[in-house]
């Protein structure tokens, strides 16, 4: 707020993250958003944490009807708006593509978070190690691939330059193979990519070339708002308070299991 100069009397609505998400780090932020609304006297809204990340994506690119490759640790999901709701077109089978890669690095001892530790490790290297291709139509899957690279692991036969080169073409291939089939499926111009995996490079330049090939717009969201932020959360809420949308502090009970798909979508 220091940064922002501004004041709490200068608030005009207080929006949280109702979910998805782990539900004691959800009702967490309830509570503090209750407590912040009753003291100002202000409305509330609860908005859904993936739903947030396409929206300021949007914002930043000002794209407005995009297919959204949403990459984060816990979802991973080919979105594009149809009827009223964000539909999803593919997604992670198992595990989002954020904690598979912290799952590796927790084997490599790479530390937490391991994203940025294998994409600075994969750019030293060109060999690649051939791993499971797990792609089912436009749905996928990282545990049968983890499972593999913790065989190679303990093998000690390979450099962890090696196989952080090979993980990252295997599963952002499979990523960007999953999204240019929504393009050939679905009839829109233009690609978003979102999440807090959105900030690796070699994932951004593999969908850069494919939607040049393709002929349609590509774009990023900026690296400080590609991970877990307020800033979306308060986008969010004012897209949907300004749409008309109203909520009274009894009607805030988060749900972690908030799917995407079962958002309307009012503000559009």
């Amino acid at each position: 707020m220091k940064k922002a100069k501004v004041k709490l009397k200068d608030i005009d609505l207080i929006a949280f993250a109702q979910g998805p998400g782990l539900g004691k780090c959800l009702r967490v932020g309830a509570v503090a958003a209750r407590t912040l609304a009753s003291y100002l006297n202000k409305p509330i809204i609860g908005v859904n944490h993936c739903v947030a990340h396409i929206e300021i994506g949007k914002l930043t690119s000002k794209f407005k009807d995009p297919i959204t490759l949403y990459v984060s640790g816990a979802n991973t999901q080919i979105l594009a708006l149809a009827s009223g709701k964000y539909r999803v077109f593919g997604e992670t089978l198992d595990t989002g593509v954020g904690n598979f890669l912290d799952s590796l690095g927790r084997v490599m001892d790479l530390g937490f978070p391991a994203g940025p530790k294998i994409e600075n490790l994969a750019a030293k290297s060109k060999k690649y190690i051939e791993l499971p291709y797990t792609i089912k139509g436009m749905d996928f899957s990282f545990s049968g691939i983890l499972t593999k690279l913790e065989q190679l692991i303990k093998s000690k036969k390979y450099k962890k330059e090696d196989l952080c080169y090979s993980t990252q073409e295997t599963v952002f291939a499979i990523l960007t193979e999953a999204t240019e089939r929504a393009i050939a499926h679905i009839n829109k111009n233009e690609v978003l990519l979102t999440g807090g995996v959105a900030a690796n490079k070699r994932l951004q330049q593999m969908l850069a070339t494919m939607a040049k090939e393709r002929g349609v717009k590509f774009a990023v969201v900026p690296k400080d708002l590609a991970g877990d932020n307020g800033a979306m959360i308060a986008w969010q809420g004012i897209l949907e308070y300004g749409a008309g949308k109203q909520q009274s502090i009894k009607n805030t009970n988060t749900n972690q299991n908030w799917r995407t798909d079962e958002v309307e979508v009012i503000w559009v």
